[in-house]
């Protein structure tokens, strides 16, 4: 740094960074709103729409509802096995969407594992491709994801307070009442809109599971009005009216995440056990039914795909390659911006950088590559830049949660090492490594991981943009697919996954390492 020159101030850099994401989250949305069309829904837009909102309240419902037996069933039993087994459980989380749909119909599919089980019995099959499929596959992906939420609200609960009900001899249907329900009152509604939001944006699914025109979602709408009628007006009043259905989810959702209202509390505290009798065996077999409906798919995609990988198409591994470039420089540049930002907001508090950080959620994948197509296609064909923009678009959409990972720990910095280091002429780079980068290490690798594993496994935008040279290689699994090569998909699904929590374990185990 040249003598005399003053580093950027937090704030300065948090401010540029906002209206950088502003504008690039806006501009597309503006281009959209001058380029649709009149909107006179046809009757394939308003069965889009029912069916999108049906499947979204359907897989929200249900796994909110699966997840209150599964937590409940976690937060008050002690085994060997549990910590290794709740962290097992978020694998489905991390996996790329085109490959728990491998996964799934290797399971639940024509020939899958339960419709042989029922030819076995002379039982009718059953079917994965429509509706029942959708939600299946959303119920695989986010029960994880619920049933975390909740385990968080049982722990939440005091240790105090169950002492107190065990002293009192509250019976379970006691303790449910006076202390679970409430929880749940507060907590449920908060979880039950995220998974909405998220299965509104669920683009891969219902591309590969929606089944025909009567399983047709909004986004898979967006994306045949692009790709196959080429109706840009078309497809921007669909994105508009997407944006409108996820700007308004997350809005209730953020106003209904709510803490419980108890008070802190780390887990069911020594003494205070499981209720006894039937609901031992009933919680272990909870345990155990969710264990093997989560685990299952991503068996079956390892043991499907290990025979093929020796002749795997050649396309497979230039995509790897795209994939993995575009994952790693989406997480550092998604963890330099939110690290800015939160650093920002935790010094001077900004309420219009802390919404601008988190806006990306008011939209997806699809409406802003769908805005940024009609930004891009008078000047510039539109696969030429397919990579840069499915690169900017996962840095945007994974921003949002790293900035709320970062928040909490760079405020606490703030408030407990701050003085010190204006004290000490800690400034600039020097701040950064000695201070900032050591302390915000751990929430700062994990959420690098999970913004490189989501990155890795997108299948949204680059459908919009890519041609035959540029793909990446949840694109190449799914015209595998497209083309009934079950088998290769199956390998390169594989790959995929092997890649996905490989970057995922490198990112945290990085940030665990250098936390001091």
């Amino acid at each position: 740094m040249l003598a005399g020159a003053r580093p950027l101030h937090p704030l300065t850099g948090a401010a540029v960074l906002a209206a950088a994401l502003a504008t690039f989250v806006l501009a597309p949305l503006l281009a959209l709103a001058l380029r649709a069309d009149a909107f006179a829904p046809s009757p394939a837009d308003w069965a889009a729409l029912r069916f999108t909102l049906l499947q979204a309240a359907l897989s929200a419902a249900a796994s909110t509802l699966l997840a209150i037996p599964t937590a409940r069933a976690l937060a008050r039993r002690r085994f060997a096995g549990r910590q290794a087994l709740i962290s097992l459980l978020g694998a489905p989380f991390l996996l790329p969407t085109v490959a728990a749909t491998l996964g799934l119909l290797a399971i639940f599919g024509r020939s899958g594992v339960v419709n042989q089980a029922l030819a076995a019995l002379h039982l009718p099959p059953v079917s994965i491709f429509g509706l029942q499929g959708v939600v299946l596959a959303h119920v695989f992906l986010n029960l994880p994801l619920a049933t975390r939420m909740l385990l968080q609200g049982w722990q939440a609960i005091p240790g105090e307070r169950l002492r107190l009900a065990a002293s009192l001899g509250f019976a379970p249907r006691d303790t449910f009442r006076h202390l679970e329900a409430p929880m749940l009152r507060e907590t449920l509604p908060g979880a039950a809109l995220v998974i909405f939001a998220l299965c509104l944006t669920s683009f891969a699914i219902a591309l590969t599971l929606g089944g025909g025109p009567r399983a047709t979602t909004i986004e898979l709408a967006i994306y045949q009005a692009l790709r196959f009628d080429f109706a840009l007006g078309r497809a921007a009043s669909l994105a508009g009216l997407q944006f409108l259905l996820c700007a308004l989810t997350a809005a209730a959702a953020w106003a209904l995440m709510r803490p419980a209202g108890f008070g802190a509390s780390g887990d069911v505290p020594a003494g205070v056990q499981g209720p006894a009798g039937w609901r031992r065996p009933l919680d272990a077999a909870i345990l155990l039914a969710a264990t093997l409906f989560l685990l299952a798919p991503v068996a079956a995609i390892v043991l499907r795909g290990l025979p093929g990988l020796p002749t795997l198409p050649e396309a497979v591994w230039p995509a790897a390659a795209r994939s993995l470039g575009i994952a790693v420089l989406s997480a550092l540049l998604a963890s330099a911006t939110a690290l800015t930002l939160a650093l920002g907001v935790a010094r001077r508090g900004s309420g219009l950088i802390d919404a601008v950080a988190t806006l990306p959620l008011a939209t997806s994948g699809l409406v802003l590559g769908t805005g940024l197509f009609v930004l891009a296609q008078p000047l510039v064909p539109p696969s030429r830049i397919a990579l840069a923009v499915t690169l900017l678009v996962n840095t945007a959409l994974s921003l949002p949660f790293l900035y709320r990972l970062l928040l909490p720990a760079a405020r606490a910095l703030h408030a407990d090492y701050a003085r010190l280091a204006d004290s000490l002429s800690l400034r600039g780079l020097a701040r950064l490594r000695w201070l900032i980068l050591p302390r915000l290490a751990r929430p700062l690798g994990f959420g690098a991981g999970l913004a490189a594993a989501l990155s890795m496994g997108d299948l949204g935008v680059i459908t919009l943009f890519a041609g035959q040279s540029d793909a990446t290689l949840p694109l190449v699994v799914q015209r595998l697919m497209g083309a009934y090569r079950m088998q290769a998909a199956a390998s390169a699904a594989l790959i995929l996954v092997i890649l996905s929590f490989a970057l995922f374990w490198a990112f945290d185990r990085a940030g665990r390492h250098a936390d001091p």
